[in-house]
């Protein structure tokens, strides 16, 4: 039987993230057991938090190979926000190492004038990957849901998928390469947007 497991690592939006894929007819399964992560058809990483605490959990639980693995593996994956910028190698918010799967660090936003930090509410997506499966059947530059003070910075840039402006600065989005996905918005919380690029994602995993 195949199932979308959702990584529990006590960091997670994971009640929102599961009700945005239950919308979608699919009962994701949440879970920390590496067991269950490898029997999956397809895996989320949500969180919401700060990045130290959020990597060194994953590291106590245990979860650091199987996701390597998964991903390995190229079954379907997607990052949510914290989940997204952990996949990096560091982050300018803490100390501790990133997953490294995603070359590249976590800045903050520089201060401007009149510029509100985090960035928060709803912006547009700029697509650089305009025909990757997650963006099927969307605008060219959909609003969608932001909460967040830090961005990814990919050295390889060919791995951003879509871009945002905040202020002046046009930073990273969401990234892609092969089957592994990760946004910096929030699509359990972006509307029919948000739900669509959801269900773009569930139907890889089937």
């Amino acid at each position: 039987m195949s199932f979308i497991a959702v990584i529990d690592y006590g960091m997670g939006n994971l009640h929102s993230v599961c009700k945005g894929v239950e919308k979608l007819g699919i009962t994701p399964k949440i879970t920390d057991s590496p067991k269950e992560i490898a029997k999956a058809t397809g895996i989320i990483l949500p969180g919401v938090g700060s990045f130290d605490p959020a990597v060194q959990s994953l590291r106590a639980r245990h979860l650091v190979k199987p996701i390597n693995q998964a991903i390995a593996d190229e079954k379907p994956f997607l990052g949510i926000c914290l989940g997204l910028q952990i996949l990096f190698d560091a982050s300018e918010e803490g100390k501790e190492p990133g997953l490294g799967i995603i070359s590249g660090k976590v800045r903050r936003f520089r201060s401007e004038s009149n510029l509100t930090i985090p960035h928060m509410g709803w912006n547009q997506l700029e697509f650089t990957q305009p025909n990757l499966s997650l963006w099927q059947g969307l605008p060219p530059n959909p609003y969608v849901y932001f909460v967040h003070s830090y961005y990814v910075d990919p050295v390889d840039p060919t791995v951003t998928a879509a871009t945002v402006t905040h202020g002046s600065q046009r930073v990273t989005a969401a990234i892609a390469l092969d089957n592994l996905m990760a946004v910096q918005f929030h699509p359990e919380k972006s509307s029919d947007y948000g739900l669509k690029s959801l269900s773009n994602f569930v139907s890889l995993t089937k």
